[in-house]
C-alpha cells in the first residue's frame, strides 16, 4: 500500500522545523496549535518514523525528520514553480509583508499607490526598521538590507550600491574645528547601532583598497537612519550618511562636508529572500517592481 503524504501537511513541517517551535508555527501559519500537531502526528504516523523531538524548551529535527526537510523543500519548491508557470497571466492575490530602512520606505511609500493600482488585489504591508529582523520568524515576505549579509541560508539580489559622505553641522565646526584625520580622536562621533549589539564607535575608510576603523568617543548613540541624520544636524558629532541624503542637507544648509578625501567604502543593498526557491510569485513581482524603480531612479 502506497503512502500517501499531504502537500499541507508537509508544509506544517517545514515551519515547525524551522522555528523549532509548534507555537510559532502555529502564529505564522494562522492556524490553531492543535491542527499544528495534528499535522506532525500524521505525517509521523504514516512514514513510521520520529521527525521531531519535543521537549519542554524547544523542537528539535530527528536524524529522519532532516532527510525529509530536506526532500520536502525540494518537493514543494517544485509544485510552487510549477503553480508560478500558470500564473504569469492571472491576478495575483494576497498579502506582502516587506521591511526596510527608514530612509527606503521614503523612496517607496509615495510610489507604492502605482504598484497597487497595478495589482489591485494585494496587500502589502510596509515595515520601517533598520535593525536585522528574523525573517522567518517575524513572517517576512522580503527585506531590505544594507550592508553584509550575515546569514547565509537567506536568499539575496543586489539593487544598488549605496554611497556615505562625511557630514557634520555647521555649528560642530564652528565649536570644535574642521576635523582632520590626525585630529578624529578629540573629536564626536554620532554613534549608530541599529542592532542590540555591543559594538565599537569608529570612523570607516579606504585606504589603499583596505577598510580602516579608527574608533572614536560620542556622547550620543542612536538605532535608526532618521535619528543618525537628526543628531548630527544637531550638532552631536560627526556621522556617515547616503550621499543623497546628505547633499540635501548640505543644500540646506544643515550639514557640511568632512574629510572627503577619507570615504568609507559603499555598502551593497540587498533584497532578502527567506527561502532559496519557494518564493510565491507575488513576491517576487514585488521584488521585481523594487528593482526596476531604483534602477529607474538612478
Amino acid at each position: 500500500m502506497k503512502t500517501i503524504l499531504s502537500t499541507e501537511d508537509m508544509r506544517i513541517f517545514l515551519w515547525v522545523a524551522r522555528l523549532s517551535s509548534f507555537t510559532r508555527a502555529a502564529d505564522q501559519l494562522q492556524l490553531p496549535r492543535t491542527s499544528i500537531s495534528n499535522a506532525i502526528q500524521r505525517l509521523e504516523e504514516r512514514l513510521g518514523a520520529r521527525l521531531l523531538q519535543r521537549t519542554t524548551r524547544r523542537v528539535q529535527v530527528t536524524r529522519e525528520g532532516e532527510e525529509l526537510l530536506e526532500r520536502c523543500e525540494r518537493l514543494l519548491d517544485d509544485l510552487d514553480e510549477i503553480g508560478a508557470l500558470f500564473q504569469q497571466g492571472s491576478r495575483l492575490s494576497g498579502r506582502i509583508r516587506a521591511d526596510m530602512p527608514l530612509g527606503m520606505a521614503d523612496v517607496v511609500l509615495p510610489r507604492l499607490p502605482e504598484f497597487l493600482q497595478a495589482h489591485p488585489a494585494l496587500q502589502v504591508d510596509i515595515f520601517s526598521t533598520d535593525r536585522r529582523v528574523d525573517l522567518l520568524g517575524e513572517g517576512f515576505d522580503v527585506v531590505v538590507r544594507a550592508g553584509p549579509v550575515v546569514d547565509e541560508s537567506l536568499v539575496s539580489r543586489t539593487l544598488f550600491e549605496l554611497h556615505l559622505l562625511n557630514v557634520a553641522s555647521p555649528a560642530y565646526v564652528a565649536a570644535h574645528g574642521m576635523p582632520t584625520l590626525d585630529e578624529l580622536s578629540r573629536h564626536w562621533l554620532v554613534n549608530y547601532q541599529p542592532n542590540p549589539a555591543s559594538q565599537p564607535a569608529v570612523f570607516e575608510y579606504r585606504e589603499a583598497g583596505a577598510t580602516v576603523q579608527l574608533p572614536m568617543p560620542y556622547r550620543v548613540t542612536v538605532n535608526n537612519s532618521m535619528a543618525y541624520t537628526g543628531a548630527c544636524c544637531a550638532g552631536l558629532g560627526i556621522a556617515q550618511i547616503p550621499r543623497s541624503r546628505a547633499l540635501a542637507e548640505i543644500a540646506a544648509g544643515k550639514l557640511v562636508e568632512v574629510l572627503p578625501q577619507h570615504l568609507a567604502a559603499p555598502m551593497t543593498v540587498r533584497l532578502l529572500f527567506p527561502h532559496r526557491r519557494n518564493i510565491p510569485q507575488r513576491v517576487r513581482v514585488f521584488a521585481d517592481w523594487l528593482r526596476d524603480m531604483v534602477a529607474a531612479a538612478a
